[in-house]
């Protein structure tokens, strides 16, 4: 008998259907959702400095766009991704610039689902051992995310810079 299988309508990833309910607040299947559910319990556990944690979240974010998953939600995700590869953050340094550019009050604009998938999703750094290898594979999948996106970098990088005020020459520092 085939076993029947179920598309996330974020990342596009096919999983076997297990028929859990869809998360309420991110445009994801519940199957891929779980995934990440045990990819973030991992990474709790690891106790990392530079909290890695954070870039997991915001690449998960950034390729769950859509359907339920706020405005907000999906333009933090961009954010932080931009700030760790272009600028150089931590996973601290991001969760940091994600809670000033929350106190500052604005409308996030609905950013569509770009059509082009990214070559990586969290399926890909599960299978990974855990370590460094994982690290460096939750990199790619930021990379990954990131890209997809080409058609709003200017727009994240524009609007994170103002809202951060920050100079192009201190990579990694918030004022």
């Amino acid at each position: 008998m085939e076993k029947s299988v179920i598309e996330c309508p974020g990342c596009h990833l096919l999983l076997p259907d297990q028929h859990l309910d869809r998360p309420a607040r991110v445009n994801a299947s519940g199957e891929c959702f779980r995934m990440f559910s045990d990819l973030l319990c991992y990474m709790v556990s690891k106790g990392d400095p530079g909290f890695i944690y954070q870039h997991a979240v915001d690449a998960y974010e950034a390729q769950h766009a859509g359907r339920a998953t706020r405005p907000i939600t999906v333009a933090f995700g961009l954010i932080g991704l931009y700030l760790a590869l272009e600028r150089g953050f931590t996973g601290k340094e991001v969760q940091r610039a994600h809670m000033k550019i929350a106190g500052i009050r604005r409308d996030w604009p609905l950013l569509e689902p770009p059509s082009q998938r990214a070559a990586l999703t969290v399926h890909d750094v599960l299978e990974v051992r855990n370590g460094t290898g994982k690290d460096a594979m939750i990199r790619r999948w930021m990379a990954a995310a990131w890209e997809i996106w080409l058609d709003r970098h200017t727009w994240i990088r524009t609007t994170t810079d103002e809202l951060l005020h920050q100079r192009n020459d201190q990579p990694g520092k918030l004022r």
